[in-house]
């Protein structure tokens, strides 16, 4: 397994985090123990989750299920870097949501309480709340950190200019602030390289890439709908991108054919070779799922293939510089 510090800090990661959406819920309980028994022997020491993961059952079931592997023993707690989230709504009542300093010091209570841990390694920001100001943000944070039960704050699906609004407030308090960012992250959705990764690199925050196959539509699509193999390609925003992404997709899959490399596996190794990337958060259903993974881990493109993939996904304003560049 690679590891690699999370942003500006000390705290090795390993280079892919174990995403936990589909556990417990899309894969069944005795294969999910397996995923995260395996994933943990091959060195996988990055658990991300969510209060609200699991809502399908109900919300916070994915944290009890966590909570329940944990409680095994054999030091699974204790060998894992573990990641959760504040702000989405657990409940229909108002102060159930958002990041004012009383939700966020609430859900963090209910998470350890759901973990059956004692404290959150990485606690992140699920969005930003436009109604919350930072010095509210960062008092709540700043206790839960005093207490013990926060080790360091991440961000999710923010801008590149919250990044900085967080940092420079952060600073102001004399507190370490945002150590990583989580954005949606592949070859058919590079918004992020204008202004999140630039600002990320700045501010020593490490990116970490969700959905890094587009929800599965990078891992072979057209394939697996001419199989009839097709699960979460058939849904949501594979379904939808693959209308538009039709023709770029049949060439990225017989590129791929041509290398002798599944696709899932290529679109793993591109994001984990771009800059400012820490990991990618893989959601596998499967143990091959899982496998696929490492072998991405092993996969170096050369610059030939780099350059067919920005020809078939290019990059947002055909990678030209974000505004920064063009002042003087």
């Amino acid at each position: 397994m690679q590891y690699t510090y999370l942003g500006r800090t000390a705290l090795k990661v390993s280079r892919l985090c174990l995403g936990t959406l589909n556990l417990g819920v899309r894969a069944s309980d005795e294969e999910s123990h397996a995923i995260l028994d395996t994933a943990l022997d091959r060195g996988v020491n990055f658990i991300d989750t969510a209060n609200q993961y699991g809502w399908q059952k109900h919300k916070g079931y994915t944290e009890e299920f966590l909570g329940g592997w944990f409680a095994r023993g054999g030091g699974r707690r204790e060998k894992v870097v573990l990641g959760t989230k504040v702000f989405n709504p657990m409940t229909d009542w108002p102060n159930d949501s958002g990041l004012s300093a009383r939700h966020i010091i609430a859900s963090c209570e209910d998470s350890l309480r759901r973990l059956g841990t004692d404290w959150i390694d990485l606690f992140q920001m699920h969005h930003i709340d436009r109604h919350a100001p930072w010095d509210e943000v960062w008092q709540a944070m700043e206790t839960l950190t005093r207490q013990g039960k926060v080790r360091y704050t991440g961000s999710s699906n923010f801008a590149g200019w919250h990044i900085a609004e967080a940092q420079e407030t952060a600073a102001r308090r004399h507190f370490l602030g945002i150590v990583s960012e989580q954005s949606v992250y592949n070859l058919v959705t590079r918004h992020v390289e204008l202004e999140l990764i630039p600002a990320a690199q700045r501010y020593g925050v490490g990116v970490l890439a969700w959905s890094p196959l587009h929800g599965g539509l990078l891992s072979g699509a057209l394939r697996k709908l001419a199989e009839g193999t097709a699960m979460k390609t058939a849904q949501g925003r594979a379904a939808q991108a693959l209308e538009v992404h039709r023709d770029a997709i049949a060439a990225y899959e017989k590129l791929c054919e041509g290398l002798g490399a599944d696709p899932a596996e290529v679109g793993l190794a591109w994001v984990m070779g771009r800059p400012g990337i820490t990991a990618p958060v893989i959601g596998p259903r499967s143990l091959d799922q899982l496998e696929g993974a490492f072998k991405a881990m092993e996969l170096t493109l050369s610059d030939e293939v780099l350059a067919e993939l920005d020809r078939l996904f290019p990059p947002i304003g055909n990678g030209g510089p974000g505004p920064e560049a063009w002042a003087w």
